[in-house]
């Protein structure tokens, strides 16, 4: 089985795109940057790129050149002391199904399920969302999208009419429709979410009713419920645009928020909705709220 060397060093001053542009140029195979301190990092704004107070660089080499040969010139093209960087062997695995091992499937209430493609859920009444990891944010681990599952178990009525703005990897629309919605209509700024969010609906027989727009203009109005769970700021000024969507009496449920982030996003939305807290985790607090 084929060996590879990782090296990896704390980022400290270095400038992430040029140490990341060096490792490739010494010949990594692949660079990571990784959490050396257990902070949060909130989700980037689009086009930046955002990392950890304290962040730790890998980057992984074809292991045909010794360690310490590697380590002597990957550290004098980064400028730094060759003992700040560190060396391991890593044996070669199927990488891409090594970090599915540590998913598993998990329950959102009383019969909602997120379960990965290589596991199922015996639970005979329960309706189950498969879907794995990728590229796109959302599959259930972060509290701020349990949440929000947590209330389509509870509240979604049956033939509802769904917007899921942020859709990320697709999970709420796809649970949407699962749990009765009559549609889910699909917007994010990122093409890589509306790509994950058309293959989920896909892999779990939902396309007819998982409609992906491309521009959120093209989104229906008259909405039953609106879901949301992205950054407070974008929420803050798309309160309007939310009022419009939402018919008078529907309902809509914001995640995303840190606790000192509740009173701004409150008071944005509170000339419209009724909108109070529905639950808080780790730190993270939704609300959910009726159009006035």
């Amino acid at each position: 089985m084929t060996s590879f060397v990782e090296l990896s060093f704390d980022l400290g001053a270095l400038e992430p795109e040029a140490a990341e542009a060096a490792c490739l140029a010494c010949g990594a195979a692949a660079v990571t940057f990784v959490d050396s301190r257990d902070d949060p990092v909130l989700e980037p704004l689009p086009g930046e790129f955002r990392l950890w107070p304290a962040t730790r660089l890998q980057a992984l080499f074809e292991a045909c050149v010794a360690p310490e040969e590697l380590v002597r010139i990957l550290s004098a093209a980064l400028g730094i002391p060759a003992d700040l960087v560190q060396a391991r062997i890593v044996a070669d695995r199927i990488w891409e199904r090594e970090w599915l091992k540590d998913f598993h499937a998990m329950r959102f209430g009383e019969r909602l399920w997120v379960c990965p493609h290589h596991e199922r859920v015996e639970d005979a009444g329960a309706i189950v969302v498969h879907m794995d990891p990728g590229l796109a944010f959302g599959t259930g681990t972060h509290p701020t999208t349990a949440l929000c599952l947590e209330w389509l178990d509870r509240n979604l009525a049956p033939g509802a009419r769904v917007i899921d703005y942020g859709c990320g990897s697709g999970v709420l629309a796809v649970a949407s429709t699962m749990l009765g919605a009559l549609s889910a209509d699909c917007f994010d700024i990122d093409p890589q979410a509306l790509i994950a969010t058309r293959d989920n609906a896909e892999a779990n027989a939902m396309s007819s009713r998982v409609r992906i727009h491309n521009s959120a203009d093209s989104l229906p109005n008259g909405a039953d419920v609106l879901l949301s769970n992205i950054l407070s700021g974008p929420l803050c000024e798309l309160a309007p645009r939310f009022a419009a969507l939402v018919r008078p009496g529907g309902a809509l449920v914001l995640a995303g928020l840190m606790e000192q982030e509740v009173s701004d996003v409150t008071r944005a939305y509170g000339a419209c909705f009724d909108i109070h807290p529905f639950g808080r985790r780790e730190g993270w607090v939704s609300l959910s709220g009726r159009r006035l």
